[in-house]
């Protein structure tokens, strides 16, 4: 007899049962006693697990940590208070006591989840793409609408300039164009020959960035040509799917030698803006703002309509309609998104 299939919500049930499992198997024989533990002190997440965080101190030292169970959430970056053991058990050194205000978050979607943080107190976002199979401004569109809508810097990083050729380059230089002109920063570098590579070291100078990007597009071979001690693992781009090979499984933060901060996350195939309503995907597109509310109508969709403002900008050439028409296949996809979550949610 064929196997019945699980339905969304069953999965779901018994994923959350399992990790509830791993958890409590992780947390017997470490509950730490208040007698057991020292003073409290402040300390930054650098590296998050399933049930456990590598805490880093003010003098560097960086202890493995258990959560306390009232902790809602905890991401690479936190600012946290947490207390260290007398000894270790079982290789764990302390415990998150407390998770102190976030200036600033990356969150993703997540299917069952809903919205998931990622990183904390980041003070620039290097969305990296890459020429191959393809740059595509669509998935650099995604990546900057969710910059906008936290509040934090973007930088515009294509890799793999070695594989271009000179005429290849200038085309991608155009493409690169619309988005300085609209006052985003733009680089194209090579990790493989070094094009470029000491103006994007510089940008790490100051603050914590993250690094975000599609698997495949060389994340890893920019954090090794920047950071020779991390020695993260690098992917091939597969010949089958086009598509890059997962190698990071956790996000970590590292502190570089010419100063600032650096966290390196798993790549992302599909950055989905399901999470966003409308309102706020025309909110990450920055040139338009300066046009809406002018139009005719107060619920023109930006298409056809009569005495439409953002059309005519860019019919004038004041709106790049690259980037015009990338915005309505975000509206399109997010609209078809939502309506097959909630065909599967009845």
């Amino acid at each position: 007899m064929a196997k019945r299939k699980l339905t969304r919500n069953q999965a779901r049930r018994i994923e959350s049962n399992h990790a509830r499992t791993l958890h409590r198997h992780h947390k017997k024989d470490i509950e730490w006693q208040d007698d057991m533990l020292g003073e409290s002190q402040e300390g930054i997440v650098v590296t998050r697990y399933s049930v456990h965080a590598d805490v880093e101190n003010t003098q560097g030292e960086i202890c493995r940590c258990n959560l306390r169970r009232t902790l809602s959430s905890l991401v690479v970056g936190d600012r946290v208070i947490w207390r260290k053991g007398n000894e270790q058990l079982q290789g764990v050194s302390g415990v998150i006591e407390a998770i102190q205000p976030r200036k600033n978050e990356l969150s993703r979607p997540d299917y069952y989840d809903g919205l998931k943080p990622i990183a904390a107190n980041i003070d620039r976002i290097i969305i990296v793409s890459a020429v191959l199979p393809a740059l595509s401004l669509n998935i650099i569109d995604r990546y900057l609408v969710v910059c906008e809508n936290a509040g934090i810097d973007p930088v515009i990083v294509v890799n793999k300039a070695d594989l271009l050729t000179s005429a290849q380059e200038k085309e991608v230089e155009e493409q690169l164009k619309i988005y300085r002109d609209i006052g985003y920063q733009t680089l194209m570098v090579s990790a493989q020959n070094g094009k470029n590579m000491e103006k994007l070291t510089a940008l790490f100078r100051e603050g914590t960035s993250i690094f975000v990007g599609q698997s495949g597009v060389g994340k890893s071979s920019l954090i090794n040509h920047i950071f020779p001690t991390v020695k993260a693992q690098v992917g091939e781009v597969s010949e089958t799917s086009g598509l890059g090979q997962h190698t990071t499984t956790s996000s970590r933060l590292y502190h570089l030698p010419q100063g600032g901060s650096l966290i390196d996350s798993p790549g992302i195939r599909e950055f989905g803006l399901w999470h966003l309503d409308k309102d706020q995907i025309t909110k990450g597109y920055r040139e338009f703002q300066y046009v809406l509310g002018t139009c005719k109508f107060r619920d023109c969709q930006h298409l056809q309509d009569p005495g439409c403002a953002l059309r005519e900008a860019v019919d004038r050439g004041l709106i790049s309609s690259v980037r015009y028409e990338n915005y309505h296949k975000l509206i399109a996809s997010l609209e078809e998104t939502k309506s097959q979550r909630h065909f599967s949610t009845v």
